[in-house]
């Protein structure tokens, strides 16, 4: 495998405590951040970097951060996203569940750049266990002077705290989460004003995933341009996996990005192959909100090169024939999969998690449910096919926060590579409603 920079201490006995994570050379780029660097000098590190968000827009972090208003005397906040929902990904809880102090280290170092005085952690609500293992952290961070009141003699104070959401999925969205830390409900903003100008209570704010902020921690330590080393082109560094489904080895991997997505999905260092030696049918490479792609696409690109768990290489051909790397969330299928049931489970949730701000989202679900609904039973038309491709499309581009586009994405890349799948829902009905039918009898594509 290759270098692990957040998962090295995982399983060291006791890493979740201040005392054992400091021996392992914990808070060290705190200290080098607070008595060796300026503010901009830790963001030009990150720059250098070349760090991308990985909570799944991919943006780069370095610039996000030069984007923060400073006007003078104005509080700014840096906010941790670790409201972790999207179906597939589940690599931040463990994250924090498992090394809270990493977390803890790039919030303080983060907060330092960005001269935040006050930050704080959204956490998912479901994950109450967690939210007590980051309160116990902070306590002994607190006691040992790495939070609070001029911290190490540097003259910077900080105050961080954790806020648990109340299990809503759109508050994964960055300005609907700050509407929620807020008190209100959690509906996402029209932008502009960007967070960076308005964010929390209407001062500059940076919101960074949990991931992206434990990795300026490496980063602060060891230096932008080694860590740039890392990885294949813009895609630097390394993220982490969330691997599920058909495999013989589902867990959370740390790659260095780059590998290729069929080395990760049969090599005994990672995933080691599909379960009970079966073919794999599909993937969904970041999580449920992006396109899915049968295997001789997930495998290679349209033009024959071997796909890279990379932001370019997964996004190469565009939706046509790519995905995106999004959150990680590497949901594997085997030949045994109904893509129509699977396409209706996730209609099914985003539907249930739409806030129902934008008209074309909180219809557009709910129609997408209904007809997959219909197709999945034994009860659709080639016209419902026909009429969730087009739901699909005027959902997309059309609502304030990309959850449309979550929504919309998935059901329109399945039909496009399984529509053969849909129309045998629509012409074998009964067949269709036995269990494991569909893909003992289905057609597939040569």
């Amino acid at each position: 495998m290759g270098r692990k920079l957040l998962t090295e201490h995982i399983n060291v006995e006791g890493i979740d405590t201040f005392d054992v994570y400091r021996k392992h050379g914990g808070y060290r780029s705190v200290e080098k951040a607070l008595k060796t660097m300026t503010p901009d000098e830790v963001v030009e590190e990150v720059k250098k970097s070349g760090l991308r968000g990985r909570g799944g827009a991919g943006f780069p972090t370095g610039m996000k951060w030069s984007f923060l208003a400073k006007p003078e005397g104005v509080p700014r906040y840096l906010v941790c996203n670790a409201d972790e929902s999207e179906p597939g990904t589940f690599k931040d809880r463990q994250l924090m569940s498992k090394l809270p102090h990493l977390l803890i280290e790039g919030m303080i170092t983060g907060s330092y750049a960005l001269g935040a005085r006050t930050s704080y952690i959204y956490i998912r609500g479901e994950l109450l266990y967690v939210l007590r293992i980051l309160e116990k952290a902070i306590a002994e961070a607190y006691a040992a002077g790495f939070l609070g009141e001029n911290i190490l003699g540097s003259g910077y104070s900080l105050d961080l705290h954790v806020h648990p959401g109340a299990g809503a999925y759109i508050c994964g969205e960055e300005t609907a989460l700050l509407e929620s830390l807020e008190g209100k409900r959690g509906n996402p903003r029209n932008k502009p004003p960007f967070p960076a100008v308005q964010g929390l209570y209407a001062r500059p704010t940076v919101v960074n995933n949990v991931e992206t902020i434990a990795a300026v921690v490496p980063i602060v330590n060891e230096g932008g341009d080694e860590y740039a080393k890392l990885g294949v082109g813009k895609s630097t560094g390394t993220k982490l996996i969330s691997a599920c489904g058909h495999l013989n080895k589902p867990g959370i991997y740390e790659i260095e990005l780059g590998v290729p997505v069929e080395e990760f999905i049969y090599s005994d260092e990672y995933c080691g192959g599909i379960w009970k030696g079966r073919d794999l049918k599909a993937v969904v490479a970041g999580g449920s909100s992006v396109p899915i792609l049968p295997k001789e696409l997930i495998l290679k690109t349209a033009a024959g090169e071997n796909r890279l768990m990379t932001y370019e290489s997964l996004s190469d051909g565009g939706f046509i024939t790519g995905t995106m790397l999004g959150s990680g969330g590497f949901i594997a299928m085997d030949e045994t999969t109904c893509i129509v049931k699977n396409t209706w489970n996730f209609s099914r949730f985003y539907h249930h998690e739409s806030c129902g701000q934008c008209s074309p989202c909180r219809e557009g679900t709910g129609w997408l449910e209904k007809v997959l609904h219909r197709l999945e039973h034994g009860h659709g038309s080639m016209h419902d096919i026909d009429l969730i491709v087009s739901v699909a499309k005027q959902i997309e581009g059309n609502t304030i926060c990309p959850l449309g586009e979550a929504a919309a994405w998935p059901v329109a890349a399945a039909v496009r590579h399984f529509r053969h799948e849909f129309e045998w829902h629509v012409t074998h009905p009964q067949e269709a409603t036995m269990p494991g039918a569909a893909y003992r009898n289905a057609p597939v594509l040569a």
